[in-house]
C-alpha cells in the first residue's frame, strides 16, 4: 500500500491545509468583503520578516474575497504593475461577465474593451480613467475588486501612484479594497512617504511568531487528516525547531514526513532527522538571504548580541559595540523593522528568526578563520 501523499506545503506562496495562527486576521477580512465600502479593513497591511507566511496569508484573504463574490487583481511591486493590475482586472470582468450571461456577451461593453475583447483597441484614457471604467462595470454586476500587491517597495513610483488613486476610489464611495504586504523595512519606507500618508491609517498585522500551542495543533491535525500519526515526543521535538516560524513548519513537517517513509506513526527518530534537514535547507532559502542584506553596523550590533545566550540589553550591546545607547539605537531600529530581532521588553531584545543566531556564530567563526589563515 503506498505512503499517504506529504500533505505539507514549503513551496513558496502554497497554501497549506491547515493555517495556524492566522484565523483572526481571515475572519476579520472575511466580514470586511461581508460589509464592503467603509468597513477599515478594506485597505490592510500584512507585515512580516522573510518566511513568516504573508504570501500565503494574501492568498487566503484574495479566497476569501471570491468567495464572498468580488473579484481580485493580484501582482507584486515591480515596474509594469498598474497595467498588470489593470489587465488582472479586466480578465476578472470577462470570466464574470461570461458565466453571468454567455449569451449575451457580444452586447456588452466594459470601458475601452469591446464586448468581443478586442483587446487590440486602443485604450483610452490614464490608468485611473480605465480602472473607473472597470470599477463602474463591476458596481453594476454587485461585486467589489480586491487589489493585493506582495513584496512593497516605496521607492517604485507606480507603488506610489496606487496608493495615491486608491486613495480617490475610497474617497468616491467605490467597491474596491487594497491588500498590501512587505518586509517592515520596506513597509515603514512607504507609510513615511508623505504622497501616501492616508495609509497609516490602514489596518495593520505583523505576523510574528506563532505560538506553540496553534503550531502544535496545526502540525498534528496537518499529519492526522493526511491520514498518519506522530508520537508525542517528536511532535514536542518539532514544535521546538519550529519555533513559531511559518515557513520552518511546512519545512519540518514536509522532512519529516519523508522521513517516515511508508511508516503510519512518524517517530522521534524520524523527526531528528527531518528536522535536520530542514535546517540545513532554511539556511539556505532564509537566513543566507537575511544575511546578505546586513549593514556592516548591523552585524556589529547583532555579534554583540550574541555574546548572551539568550536575550540581550541596549546598553550591553552598546557597550559591547564600543558606542552610546543613542548611536546603537539606530542599528536596533533598523533591525526591528526588518524583522530580525524583536523586543522583549523595555531595552531587552532576542532574535526573531528562528536558527538565525546559529547561522550568526558559524559566520562569525568563518570570518574569523579566514582573518586568522590571511594573517
Amino acid at each position: 500500500m503506498p505512503s499517504p501523499r506529504n500533505p505539507f506545503t514549503p513551496a513558496f506562496g502554497t497554501v497549506p491545509p491547515v493555517m495556524a495562527g492566522r484565523e483572526s486576521i481571515l475572519t476579520t477580512m472575511g466580514d470586511a468583503f461581508e460589509t464592503g465600502p467603509g468597513d477599515p479593513n478594506l485597505s490592510t497591511i500584512l507585515i512580516g520578516a522573510r518566511g513568516t507566511g504573508k504570501t500565503v496569508c494574501m492568498t487566503c484573504i484574495a479566497d476569501e474575497a471570491a468567495a464572498h463574490g468580488w473579484v481580485t487583481a493580484n501582482t507584486m511591486a515591480i515596474p509594469g504593475m498598474l497595467d498588470d493590475i489593470y489587465e488582472s482586472t479586466l480578465r476578472s470582468c470577462k470570466t464574470l461577465l461570461d458565466k453571468q450571461s454567455r449569451s449575451h456577451l457580444p452586447s456588452v461593453t466594459i470601458g475601452p474593451i469591446s464586448a468581443g475583447w478586442d483587446t487590440d483597441k486602443q485604450q483610452l484614457g490614464n490608468w485611473r480613467s480605465r480602472m473607473t471604467d472597470l470599477l463602474d462595470e463591476l458596481d453594476k454586476l454587485g461585486t467589489g475588486l480586491l487589489i493585493s500587491v506582495d513584496e512593497v517597495h516605496a521607492n517604485l513610483p507606480e507603488m506610489i501612484m496606487l496608493a495615491a488613486v486608491y486613495q480617490l476610489f475610497v474617497r468616491e464611495g467605490r467597491h474596491v479594497a487594497l491588500l498590501m504586504a512587505g518586509l517592515p523595512y520596506h513597509v515603514d519606507r512607504l507609510l513615511t512617504n508623505e504622497s501616501v500618508s492616508f495609509l497609516r491609517r490602514s489596518q495593520q498585522h505583523r505576523l510574528g511568531r506563532i505560538i506553540d500551542a496553534d503550531v502544535r495543533a496545526a502540525f498534528r491535525r496537518t499529519i492526522e487528516e493526511a491520514g498518519k500519526e506522530v508520537a508525542p515526543d517528536a511532535l514536542e521535538a518539532c514544535v521546538q525547531a519550529i519555533g513559531g516560524f511559518a515557513y520552518m513548519l511546512q519545512l519540518v513537517g514536509y522532512r519529516t514526513w519523508i522521513e517516515s517513509d511508508a511508516r503510519p506513526v512518524i517517530s522521534l527518530d524520524d523527526a531528528q532527522r527531518g528536522i535536520a534537514a530542514a535546517q540545513r535547507e532554511i539556511g539556505s532559502h532564509i537566513l543566507a538571504t537575511t544575511y546578505r542584506d546586513l549593514s556592516d553596523g548591523d552585524l556589529r550590533f547583532l555579534n554583540a548580541m550574541l555574546l548572551d545566550k539568550s536575550e540581550s540589553t541596549l546598553a550591553n550591546i552598546s557597550r559591547r559595540m564600543g558606542v552610546a545607547s543613542n548611536y546603537a539605537s539606530k542599528y536596533k531600529s533598523r533591525l526591528l523593522s526588518q524583522g530580525i530581532i524583536g523586543e522583549r521588553g523595555r531595552n531587552v531584545l532576542g532574535f526573531d528568526i528562528p536558527g538565525f543566531r546559529g547561522y550568526l556564530t558559524r559566520m562569525a567563526d568563518e570570518q574569523e578563520f579566514a582573518n586568522g589563515r590571511d594573517a
